[in-house]
């Protein structure tokens, strides 16, 4: 070893010249490494880096604006018109805000785009497309109010056609023997609806799922057979006419269908907006809370969790009954199709097609339904085998319907990324694949990274002499590799960090191990008992030496 080398290898303490008793004059220690040399050995690794895990995007608005977006609601609801997320770059230090639920906007666009069909659809298709619109304005209230009773209220009742078709009958024969104007029709209905969902919501307190499902079942099989068989409500003429409808019948063909249109998307409006009312408000959020299989827990925290679910039985059955009523007086009748098995079965079709527990999947699910039993009317028995492999598709590849996909392929990314993600660590060799599949982040990564390398640079830094000096000198000044071990130990976090604590009943010492969370007392690491601080500080550094050997 040259004379550089040797002087290199030596600590001189600078405590010396103060004679103290207890200092040395100089240490043997590890060999000086300049800053330059780590970080050019560092940038010098041959360890192939990737780049995992990716932010999600979302574009930047000039702007912060959270405070103003977060006053609007929807009324009488309480939910915000637009989510809005403020926030200050840290780079440019800008305000910015970000749309983080665009589903506002795709609603609004979506409604503007329905409200805007009569207008642009050519006249060739207008009777088919407008004759198909109001089906569809029709259909998607009534699922609506379906998709509270199965999403919201978690009740699986199949006689929501019966309750439309009775309220249509009873209206119709109101209005063609009484002579009831058209606007009496609707509120008839609803009472018509209230009364017969009362009669179905009793069994609801008792019965649940498959059973429920049944028994709603055989009572809209009830009721078709009824009225097919009753010759007041035209069992000889396949349904019963000469209903008051709100038609001008001296209009022209376009100006009726395209007055049908609006009419119907304004009903379609009136039940989206119920829905919205219902979930918006208390009942709705009480229902969440409390989902289905935790009946129990939403009474334990003092919520009347069968009462809620009745209430929005009755409220969307008042509704349907107000449909039913609204339908005998758009068609001027009804007609016994309402309550035919196939008709209960499209209707399911497009609930499961969209997504049940959505809005907009009950909206967009009966769009494509329609749209292909109304539209392509052409193709014959053919659309319905189409729609049955549509359905059949979604309930074998996804979840929640069609607005389920894109949480879907969320989760499908997300494990991929998980897969990729270990493969990497395993190259690196910083992080065991099952730690990395549950890193959220790319730092925590090059954090594990980092220490890793830090470890390894201490390791050769630890020498019995450093030891023998931390045992002769706990504290005070200590060598330069005696001090970065002591500032990495010091730097560690708090849970499992180790510390010294008094014994009152004996005059000792015993090392504990921090919880790391107010509130919570240390636990004991060991028996050993020692008689000064020194012995202690000594006994804690020992352990974390090693720690970092067995790291």
């Amino acid at each position: 070893m040259t004379e550089r080398s040797q002087a290199q290898r030596t600590w001189r303490n600078p405590l010396f010249v103060w004679d103290s008793g207890q200092e040395v004059e100089q240490l043997p220690t590890a060999s000086f490494v300049s800053h330059q040399e780590i970080w050019d050995t560092t940038r010098a690794s041959s360890t192939k880096l990737f780049p995992v895990g990716r932010l999600r995007y979302y574009h930047k608005w000039a702007g912060h604006g959270e405070s103003l977006w977060r006053r609007h609601r929807y009324w009488p609801t309480r939910r915000r018109v637009l989510r809005i997320r403020g926030e200050y770059n840290e780079k440019s230090l800008r305000r910015e805000k970000t749309i983080v639920d665009k589903r506002p906007i795709w609603w609004v666009m979506g409604l503007i785009a329905l409200a805007l069909i009569p207008l642009i659809t050519p006249a060739s298709l207008e009777n088919t497309l407008l004759t198909a619109g109001v089906t569809f304005g029709i259909y998607a209230a009534i699922n609506l109010c379906w998709m509270l009773v199965i999403g919201t209220a978690s009740i699986f009742s199949l006689a929501t056609y019966a309750i439309v078709g009775t309220a249509a009958f009873v209206t119709a024969y109101s209005s063609a023997t009484l002579g009831l104007p058209w606007w009496a029709l609707p509120p008839l209905g609803a009472v018509v609806g209230l009364i017969f969902g009362g009669i179905i919501a009793l069994p609801a307190t008792r019965l649940d799922g498959f059973y429920y499902a049944l028994l709603t079942l055989g009572l809209n099989e009830l009721c078709r057979v009824y009225f097919v068989t009753s010759k007041e409500f035209g069992s000889a003429t396949g349904g019963l006419y000469g209903a008051a409808t709100y038609i001008p019948q001296d209009w022209s063909s376009s100006g009726q269908l395209q007055l049908a249109y609006y009419a119907c998307f304004t009903l379609m409006l009136l039940a989206l907006l119920l829905y919205r009312f219902v979930n918006g408000r208390r009942l709705g959020r009480i229902l969440r809370m409390a989902p289905e299989k935790r009946e129990a827990f939403a009474e334990a925290t003092g919520v009347n969790y069968r009462q809620a679910r009745v209430r929005v039985f009755l409220i969307s059955s008042i509704a349907l009954g107000f449909v039913g009523g609204f339908y005998s007086a758009n068609y001027g009748g009804v007609a016994f199709s309402i309550f035919s098995f196939d008709t209960v079965l499209l209707g399911l079709a497009m609930l499961v097609i969209g997504g049940v527990g959505r809005s907009e999947g009950a909206v967009v699910g009966t769009l494509i339904v329609v749209f292909f039993d109304k539209v392509l009317i052409t193709l014959g028995p053919m659309r319905l085998i189409i729609i049955g492999l549509i359905m059949l598709f979604v309930v074998l590849y996804l979840r929640n319907g069609l607005f389920g996909i894109k949480q879907q392929f969320r989760s499908w990314r997300n494990k991929k990324k998980s897969e990729r993600r270990s493969t990497r660590a395993e190259k690196g060799g910083e992080m065991l694949p099952e730690e990395a599949t549950e890193a959220s982040s790319v730092d925590d990564v090059y954090r594990r990274r980092y220490d890793k390398m830090q470890r390894e640079f201490l390791k050769r830094l630890l020498t019995p002499e450093v030891i023998d000096e931390h045992r002769r000198a706990p504290q005070g000044q200590h060598s330069e590799a005696l001090e970065r071990l002591l500032i990495y130990f010091r730097n560690q976090p708090q849970p499992d960090k180790y510390a010294i604590t008094a014994l009152q009943s004996i005059e000792g010492y015993r090392i504990v191990a921090l919880s790391g969370h107010r509130g919570v007392a240390p636990r004991v690491v060991e028996d050993k008992i020692y008689r000064s601080p020194s012995e202690a500080y000594h006994g804690v550094f020992l352990r974390r030496v090693q720690d970092l050997l067995e790291s």
